[in-house]
């Protein structure tokens, strides 16, 4: 990023929005308070001590969020993960898993407690828990991609 966070795009600042007003259409929860404007949202969302990570609606649909907790658990940086497959951060053995679960979502809106085994730019493998994954949608209540976010994850090697 050239010299601005993130979280201070007017892009990424719509894309926090939408996050929060998804995730609370289809769980009931609140996020983050959606009082505030939307650049403390942004902020907060991305220095959140949660993940918190989506994609968009392509066929091989590609990372177009990551907070800081994201980018850090992932080993990696705004610049790498923008773009990015969203399967490629699954190994092999787990796209079949993921694969179902992004179904399941698509047609459900929303799903809690999933666990799964994702792999870090580095190589290194972590097991989240307890997580919630949902879809987004645009101004307009339509499919914009999906989202997840988690608070427990535990380094495999």
């Amino acid at each position: 990023m050239s010299g601005i966070s993130p979280w201070q795009r007017p892009d990424v600042q719509t894309h926090s929005q939408r996050l929060i007003s998804s995730f609370r259409h289809w769980t009931g929860q609140r996020l983050m308070d959606a009082s505030l404007d939307l650049e403390a949202l942004a902020y907060g969302l991305f220095h959140a001590p949660w993940v918190l990570v989506s994609h968009d609606t392509q066929p091989d649909p590609c990372f177009n969020y990551g907070n800081q907790a994201a980018l850090d658990l992932w080993e990696t940086t705004w610049d790498q993960w923008i773009g990015l497959p969203s399967r490629l951060s699954a190994a092999d053995e787990y796209q079949p898993e993921r694969a179902q679960l992004l179904q399941q979502v698509k047609t459900q809106g929303w799903a809690q407690g999933y666990r799964g085994v994702r792999i870090s730019r580095k190589g290194r493998r972590f097991q989240f828990q307890n997580a919630i994954v949902w879809n987004v949608l645009d101004d307009q209540g339509q499919f914009y991609g999906q989202a997840a976010m988690f608070r427990e994850w535990t380094w495999l090697d």
